[in-house]
This record gives structure tokens, C-alpha cells and sequence, in this order.
């Protein structure tokens, strides 16, 4: 017989001891003892659940990584003891390769119920939980059945070369998977420096974000570095692609790249910040969130507007709150010809005095302002400390105090007249 041959034999007996066993008499007993381990496992999984969803904190966090664990470990012992006891009496291969499952799922849940605590808003772990699983099963499965040596030797016989370097299927997947495990080890790490950064005293926040951010980057920049090279990936092999990333980034990205290039400049020079009111166009509201890439205002109405952090840097904007949230609210008002001015004059100024929201210091004051056709303008300027509020309520109060008050001392607020004339014909 060949080595080729010998080698195919070898790959292929456990297939064919398994296929043997599934047409033995005993197949209905350890098919039974499975089933029995198996749902004798789910006693302390469903006791660790109720008792992990009683308590908080880190007890809980313990417990839930005690129930994750407890079926698959329980199952598994009890699968590893069935064994013992009947391997005297009957085949157990199948009861090997579910073991075998059983520990590449607890492996599985603990290293993801990590992942899950250290990135709490991430929603995709928990679809790629089961591709994962999906995943490792199938390899799982294909060695305890022989065909994987096969499939690894199919993969390399695929190669292609780039640059100088010749790859195949298989390297690549080892480097995918080497380059995911890596990134995950960043990220991870990246939090936990992150969170211990955010939790810094004396730091402003805009610089809290940058560090972070940067942070992050060079951590996700050394596990490519180091995540390729471990499975014979040459780096330089990268550079191929390095000139069509720069006509890309110098042509199609130019607005993308401006926008991040400006989120930096923002949180750099604290022009603005977390919390400042602003306006930006026709948009106005208080900056609720700053990225790399954009900007969020949140308006007074509950809307938010995404703005784009090129717009904030190339464009003037208006900052209520940079060095003091003190603003003037201007509230004009006309009064008919035969008013006395002194009298209006004060009558506006107590208005004003008269809300919570407007200020001592500086005190209201009332101004004429000019002579118009129907009557004469004045204005009540009145100073607030919390723009972020808006203005709508408080010019409210203040402009029906005035009526009242103009109402009770008889003075008249004119509207629009035109006095129309008929010529007689001659």
C-alpha cells in the first residue's frame, strides 16, 4: 500500500469506527446514557440561574459565570463517569465525542461570558457566539472523525503568492484567527485601561476621550503587528495594498478623513465641550456627544443633529457656555406716543426682576430704542444662567407680566394703523 494510501487509512479510521459503533445493538444504550447525562445537567443549571438572578453585583457576576459553566462541566462529568462504569459492557465512542463537545462549549461560555462583561454595549458578541460555536464544534468534530488532517492538507494544496510571499487557504484562516484573537485581547485590555482613564481626577474630559481614543488605536495597531507575524504572515507583504489604501484615503475618503483629523483638533484645543450650548448653522443645541467623526447637539425641542466635526472646525459657531453661561435675552416691546417713557421704563425693569430665572447681577435694565410709525420701541434686556434650559419659558413670563402690568397702568401697547383717504373727483 502506498504512503498516500496509509495516510488516507490513518485519517480515516476514527470515521470508520464510528460508523462501526453506530451500527452496533448497543447504540440505543449510549444514545440513553447521553440523553440521561444530559438532563441530569440541567438540575444545576436551572438552581445557579434563579440563585444568580436574586443577587447583584459581584456575587451575581460570579454565579452567572458559574451557571454558564454548570451544564456543560456537570454533563461532562457525568458523561466522563458513564464512561467508566460502561466501558466494560459496550461501545462509548459516542459518548467520547460528546464529552468532547461538552468541554469545547464550556470553553466556549466562559471565554465569552468574559467578553460580554468587558464590552457590555456590544451586541454583535451575542450572534457571534454561535457562529463561534458553530465553529468550533465543526472542528471538533472533524478531528474526532480523522477528516480534518484532510481538509488542512486540502486548504494548503490552494495557494496563491503575493509579493514575495507565497500563502495558502490555510494560513490565512490561521492568520484570521490569530488576528481576531488578538484584537480581542486589545479591545479588552483597551477597556480596562480605558475605564481606570475615565476614572482619573483632575483630567478634562475632552482629553479623557482623546487618550482613550488613541489608546485604543495603538493597542489595535500592536495586535496586527503581532497577530499576523505569529502564523508566518510577512508584514511587508501589506505594503502591496499601501499605495491603492492612499489613493483611496487621498481621493474617495477626503471628507472622512477631514472629519477625523477635526473630532481630534476638538478634543485637543476644548473649544467645545460635553455639555456646552451651541449653534452651528441653523442648528442650536447642547453638545451631548463628541466622536472622532462627528458631533451631537441636542436641541431643546428633544431632537438631536449629527454634525459633521469639519463643519465645527471650518465654520463659525456660537458658544453660549465656553466662558460663562451668562446670556442676554433681548424682549422688545412698542408703546403708544402718549406713554410716559419714565413709567414704561420701570414698569419693565420690575417685570423682569419679578422671574426666578433672570438675574440680580447684572440687574434688568429697559431702553427706548427708536421712534416708530405706529409707537415708540423699547426693549428689556435681562441676563440668565442656564441658556440650556431655553428661553421660550422665561421671555413668556416676562412678556405677560408686562401686559398685565401696562394693562393695570393704563398704558397701550399700539398696533398697526393706516389712515385711508378719498379724494373727491373733479
Amino acid at each position: 500500500m502506498s504512503a498516500n494510501a496509509l495516510s488516507s487509512a490513518a485519517h480515516s479510521a476514527p470515521l470508520t469506527a464510528l460508523l462501526y459503533d453506530l451500527g452496533q445493538p448497543d447504540m440505543p444504550g449510549q444514545i440513553g446514557l447521553l440523553l440521561a447525562c444530559l438532563l441530569l445537567a440541567l438540575i444545576p443549571d436551572r438552581l445557579l440561574r434563579r440563585r444568580a438572578a436574586a443577587h447583584e453585583g459581584l456575587r451575581k457576576l460570579g454565579l452567572g459565570a458559574l451557571q454558564r459553566l454548570a451544564f456543560p462541566l456537570t454533563a461532562l462529568a457525568l458523561l466522563t463517569l458513564a464512561r467508566l462504569i460502561a466501558a466494560p459492557y459496550m461501545h462509548v465512542r459516542i459518548l467520547a465525542i460528546a464529552a468532547s463537545l461538552l468541554a469545547a462549549l464550556a470553553v466556549i461560555r466562559a471565554v465569552f461570558y468574559v467578553l460580554r462583561h468587558s464590552f457590555a454595549a456590544a451586541a454583535w458578541l451575542a450572534n457571534f457566539e454561535r457562529g463561534f460555536a458553530l465553529t468550533v464544534w465543526s472542528v471538533a468534530a472533524l478531528h474526532l472523525t480523522g477528516l480534518l488532517p484532510e481538509l488542512i492538507e486540502l486548504l494548503e494544496a490552494i495557494s496563491f503568492t503575493i509579493g514575495k510571499q507565497k500563502l495558502d487557504l490555510w494560513q490565512i484562516l490561521q492568520g484570521i484567527g490569530m488576528l481576531f484573537t488578538t484584537l480581542i485581547l486589545a479591545l479588552w485590555l483597551g477597556g480596562l485601561l480605558e475605564a481606570r482613564l475615565m476614572a482619573a481626577a483632575g483630567l478634562d474630559a475632552n482629553l479623557k476621550a482623546v487618550f482613550s481614543r488613541l489608546l485604543r488605536a495603538l493597542l489595535i495597531v500592536l495586535a496586527v503587528l503581532i497577530g499576523l507575524p505569529l502564523v508566518g504572515i510577512d508584514l511587508t507583504t501589506l505594503s502591496v495594498f499601501g499605495g491603492a489604501l492612499g489613493v483611496g484615503l487621498g481621493f474617495g475618503l477626503q471628507k472622512i478623513a477631514a472629519n477625523y483629523v477635526s473630532g481630534f483638533i476638538l478634543l485637543l484645543d476644548r473649544s467645545i465641550r460635553i455639555g456646552d450650548l451651541i449653534s452651528v448653522g441653523n442648528e442650536r443645541g447642547q453638545v451631548s456627544q463628541i466622536t472622532t467623526r462627528y458631533t451631537v447637539l441636542k436641541g431643546l425641542t428633544g431632537l438631536e443633529a449629527i454634525v459633521p466635526n469639519e463643519v465645527l472646525v471650518g465654520s463659525v459657531v456660537l458658544n453660549e457656555t465656553y466662558t460663562d453661561s451668562q446670556v442676554r435675552l433681548a424682549l422688545p416691546v412698542q408703546v403708544a406716543y402718549g406713554t410716559d417713557l419714565e413709567q414704561a421704563l420701570a414698569l419693565l425693569v420690575e417685570a423682569g426682576k419679578g422671574q426666578e430665572r433672570v438675574l440680580t447681577d447684572p440687574p434688568p435694565k429697559a431702553f427706548v430704542v427708536r421712534f416708530a410709525d405706529s409707537g415708540i420701541d423699547l426693549e428689556l434686556g435681562v441676563w440668565v444662567a442656564d441658556p440650556q434650559n431655553g428661553s421660550l419659558a422665561v421671555r413668556s413670563a416676562i412678556n405677560l407680566a408686562i401686559w398685565r402690568s401696562f394693562r393695570q397702568h393704563g398704558i397701550q401697547i399700539p398696533f398697526p394703523q393706516r389712515e385711508v383717504r378719498l379724494l373727491a373727483e373733479r
